[in-house]
C-alpha cells in the first residue's frame, strides 16, 4: 500500500504506469469516475492486486467468491462499487487478492438517515460491522418517536451487518433538547417507560443493542444521565443486547461548556459496554474555516479518554464529510456548506485548485474563487488523513471506528481500511 500525491501534468494513466497498476483499478479503489480527472495535490491510494479474475458468462458473485475462498463481502471489499452493481458483466475484471495482508482486527460502525441513498449504502456495508439508523427520539412521557428505518434494517441484514437502536434527545425541530432529557431523567415513571419502550423495540426489530446520544446536558444533568445509563444497561443486558453511548470530545474532567459538562467520562464508561468518541466538528458549520477533525486535537481527546475508559471499549469518531466556507468569515453570519470528501476533491479539479496538506492537522484543504467572485476555503478528509487516524486506533488499542456518517461515498477510505485491518464481523 502506498499513497501518491498528484503532481502537475500527471494523469491516472501515468500514475498507473509508475506503480504497475491498471488505471481502471486505481480509479475503482479511489472512487474516481471517467474521465478520471485529478487535481494537483490530490492523494491517490495505490493498492497492488496479486490476482485478477475475468468474469465469464453465467458467473455470480457467490461462485467467484467461493472459487477464491472469499466471502461475498470479501470480494465486494476488494472491488469497490461491485456491491452496488446490479449484475456482473462477462469480461469484467475483478480483484481477488491484494498484496496487503493485515493481521490486526478492528470494527467499523456508521450512522445513516432513513433516506440514505441505497447505492451509497450498498457500497459501504460490505466493510461495516454495524449500521445505526438515525434516530429514535422520545417524548417527556417516555414514549419513543420512531423513524421509518425498515429499509435500513433490511439492507443491513442483506450484508450481514448488525444494527443498533439510536436513542437521542434530538427533537422534531432538529436540535438536541436538554429540557426533554431533564424531564425524563428526573421522573421515575417517564424514565422507566423510556427504558421499557426502548428495550421492547430493540427486541421487536432485532437490534443488537442501544446507542445513546444525549447532548448539551450541562453539569446539572451529568449524574442523573450516568444513573439512567446504568438502569438502561441492566435492562438491555437482560434482553441480550449491549449498550453504547456517544461522548463529546473532552480533554479534561473539568472542561467547561454545556456540551462537555454533562458527560462524565469515568462514570459513563463504567455504565456502558462501548463508547463512541465524537472526535469531529472542530471545524463546523458556523465556525471559522479549519479541519473538521485535526489530528492533534483528536489525539488529545483519545489520550484523555484512555485515562478514564478502557481503550478496548472506545470507538474513534471519523467525519465522512467536508465543509466549504465562503470568505471572509463573519462570526454568526457565515454558514459553511457540507459536501462529501470525494466531492471535495472533484471540486478542487473543477475549480483548478491545488490541494495542500496541513502537517499539524494532518488534513487536506484548498481555496477557490466561486462563480460569484467570492473566495472559498474547503477542508476535507483523504487517504492521508485517514491513515493518520487509523494509526491512532492502532497506537492506543482502540476498539474501532465510528463514522458520521454512511451517507456519502468514500471509496479510498474504505479500501485503505480494508488494507490496514481485518474487519471484525466481516471475516473471510
Amino acid at each position: 500500500m502506498q499513497i501518491h500525491v498528484v503532481q502537475p501534468g500527471q494523469t491516472l494513466w501515468s500514475i498507473g504506469r509508475e506503480y504497475g497498476v491498471l488505471p481502471g483499478l486505481l480509479a475503482r479503489f479511489n472512487g474516481l469516475t471517467e474521465p478520471y480527472r485529478l487535481a494537483v495535490g490530490q492523494a491517490i491510494l495505490i493498492l497492488r492486486p496479486e490476482s485478477l479474475y475475468t468474469v465469464q458468462p453465467g458467473d455470480t458473485v457467490f461462485r467467484i467468491a467461493q472459487k477464491f475462498s472469499l466471502t461475498q463481502n470479501g470480494l465486494y471489499r476488494l472491488n469497490p462499487g461491485l456491491s452496488s452493481q446490479e449484475r456482473l458483466y462477462p469480461g469484467q475484471v475483478l480483484v481477488t487478492s491484494i498484496e496487503d495482508r493485515p493481521t490486526e482486527k478492528t470494527t467499523l460502525l456508521g450512522y445513516a438517515y432513513p433516506w440514505a441513498n441505497e447505492r451509497t449504502l450498498r457500497g459501504i456495508l460490505p466493510y461495516a460491522d454495524t449500521l445505526v439508523p438515525f434516530t429514535y427520539g422520545f417524548t417527556e412521557a417516555g414514549e419513543l418517536v420512531e423513524p421509518d428505518d425498515e429499509g435500513l434494517l433490511a439492507l443491513a441484514k442483506e450484508f450481514g451487518a448488525k444494527t443498533l437502536l439510536h436513542l437521542s434527545t434530538l427533537t422534531e425541530q432538529g436540535s438536541f433538547s436538554a429540557q426533554r432529557a431533564g424531564a425524563v431523567l428526573g421522573d421515575d415513571a417517564a424514565r422507566g417507560a423510556l427504558i421499557q419502550n426502548t428495550v421492547r423495540v430493540m427486541r421487536e426489530k432485532g437490534f443488537a443493542g442501544v446507542d445513546v446520544d444525549f447532548e448539551y446536558l450541562g453539569r446539572e444533568l451529568a449524574a442523573s444521565y450516568a444513573a439512567f445509563l446504568r438502569e438502561l444497561r441492566e435492562a438491555v443486558h437482560a434482553a441480550g443486547g449491549y449498550l453504547m453511548a456517544a461522548l463529546a470530545p473532552k480533554t479534561s474532567d473539568d472542561q467547561p461548556g454545556v456540551l462537555y459538562e454533562g458527560h462524565d467520562y469515568a462514570a459513563i464508561g463504567q455504565e456502558t459496554d462501548k463508547i463512541l468518541l465524537m472526535t469531529y466538528e472542530w471545524g463546523f458549520t458556523y465556525g471559522p474555516p479549519m479541519a473538521v477533525a485535526p489530528l492533534n486535537a483528536v489525539e488529545r481527546v483519545v489520550q484523555y479518554a484512555v485515562s478514564r475508559i478502557e481503550a478496548g471499549n472506545l470507538l474513534l469518531g471519523f467525519p465522512n464529510y467536508a465543509y466549504d466556507w465562503t470568505l471572509p468569515y463573519e462570526a454568526g453570519l457565515t454558514r459553511a456548506a457540507t459536501l462529501g470528501n470525494e466531492a471535495a476533491a472533484q471540486l478542487a479539479f473543477d475549480t483548478g485548485s491545488e490541494i495542500f496538506f496541513d502537517e499539524q492537522a494532518q488534513t487536506p484543504w484548498f481555496s477557490y474563487t466561486g462563480m460569484d467572485g467570492a473566495v472559498h476555503e474547503v477542508w476535507f478528509e483523504d487517504v492521508r488523513s485517514s491513515l493518520a487516524k487509523f494509526a491512532l486506533v492502532r497506537q492506543y488499542g482502540l476498539r474501532g471506528l465510528g463514522y458520521w456518517n454512511f451517507m456519502r461515498p468514500f471509496a479510498a477510505n474504505f479500501s485503505l481500511l480494508n488494507a490496514q485491518f481485518r474487519l471484525e464481523g466481516q471475516t473471510d
